[in-house]
């Protein structure tokens, strides 16, 4: 099955974005034609380029995110900020655990229901966004670097809309 026919009028792909892509190993396969590859790839790309720009912290786009959260949210059920994020909650333990070991959150038993945690951001975990806040905001510059800004809009608005469409799924484990 093939999305988007390469080298039509409507791909947005100069000759020189195609021939970078044929460049790369996997431009032969047809895999460059599956949403789901393409999108793990700018997974993959993205990440990459946060470590980079926020390599002295240490932290993952994942991290970030919830520490994100926290500062938005203030003291929250894990199950809220597994919400939030869009991770599955076995995740959103594992990445509290981590965060908490480094001192940039603290989590106490919610005393309306002693299954539930309350996590809260840390002034450690405060001056983390702090300083990785312009790195991060970087990161995600450089990931849309290569659009223009109108391709940079239509990306975002069709992100959107396909998170929006499916708003639980990603946090279900398979």
């Amino acid at each position: 099955m093939q999305f988007l026919a390469e080298g039509t009028e409507d791909d947005g792909e100069t000759p020189a974005l195609r021939r970078a892509a044929r460049s790369n190993d996997w431009a032969g396969t047809g895999l460059r034609d599956r949403p789901g590859f393409l999108i793990r790839r700018l997974h993959q790309i993205h990440t990459a380029l946060f470590m980079q720009e926020c390599a002295g912290e240490g932290i993952t786009p994942v991290q970030y995110s919830v520490l994100t959260a926290l500062d938005q949210m203030g003291p929250s059920e894990q199950i809220a900020i597994s919400r939030a994020v869009g991770l599955d909650r076995t995740s959103t333990a594992d990445v509290m655990q981590r965060l908490e070991k480094r001192k940039m959150i603290r989590r106490r038993t919610s005393p309306k229901d002693r299954r539930s945690k309350i996590a809260t951001l840390t002034e450690v975990g405060e001056a983390v966004l702090a300083r990785i806040d312009a790195a991060a905001s970087a990161a995600h510059t450089r990931t849309l670097e290569p659009l223009d800004p109108e391709q940079r809009r239509a990306l975002m608005q069709a992100m959107r809309r396909i998170v929006d469409t499916y708003p639980d799924l990603e946090r279900k484990s398979f």
